[in-house]
């Protein structure tokens, strides 16, 4: 007699989780976290919190970024250029000047030297900090202000100052450009613009 064994339900990988792109931060919650880092002395968070934000880069080439990629001897670039991992395409990013004084004074902290990785691997002597290390840390910065770590991710680094030009400009081209997409319907959908704006329009229509 043969027993058929029942299957073992599985529990969705799923289940619990929020799918979806990543919420980008609100203004005030940029200052709360700044602010956070700030008062608790975390130079290292601070500089990559402030750079995640300006450069608008993914994580895999923001880990990756050496001293001499953002300064040119003891001074902080005003503006930086890269070659993206993913793409293989150079783009363009600034360096605002609180950035540039987070990061002066990491670099001064550490040491750090031209070919030096800008955020060095805890763990790994050489290298950089891993994409999964950043993830890690994105979450600790979200739950420090109340946030929900399950719609917070690394990309919403990514996202955060492309959706505030958006806001205020509506210039996706120059999205495009500052996020390094090859396309503008790549860009539109990053931004979930088309819905976004179907809403505002909707919005100020009274029937």
């Amino acid at each position: 007699m043969q027993f058929i064994k029942q299957r073992e339900k599985r529990t969705p990988w799923n289940k619990g989780k929020l799918i979806g792109q990543k919420l980008p931060l609100k203004p005030e919650q940029i200052w709360a976290i700044r602010i956070h880092l700030e008062m608790g002395g975390k130079f290292r968070d601070l500089a990559l919190f402030n750079l995640a934000l300006d450069s608008k880069l993914r994580g895999c080439d923001l880990v990756k970024l050496t001293v001499k990629d953002v300064s040119i001897g003891n001074e902080i670039k005003s503006r930086s250029s890269i070659l993206q991992q993913k793409t293989k395409q150079p783009v363009k990013f600034e360096i605002t000047p609180k950035t540039q004084k987070a990061l002066l004074n990491w670099i001064n902290l550490m040491g750090l030297c031209s070919r030096d990785y800008l955020f060095p691997s805890r763990i790994h002597y050489g290298d950089h900090l891993s994409t999964q290390q950043y993830a890690r840390i994105v979450n600790k910065w979200v739950e420090s202000i109340g946030l929900d770590k399950s719609a917070y991710g690394t990309h919403s680094l990514r996202r955060t100052k492309a959706s505030i030009i958006y806001k205020q400009t509506k210039n996706l081209r120059a999205i495009q450009i500052l996020l390094g997409h090859s396309k503008l319907e790549s860009t539109v959908r990053y931004l979930g613009v088309e819905i976004d704006d179907a809403l505002e329009i909707s919005e100020h229509i009274e029937i």
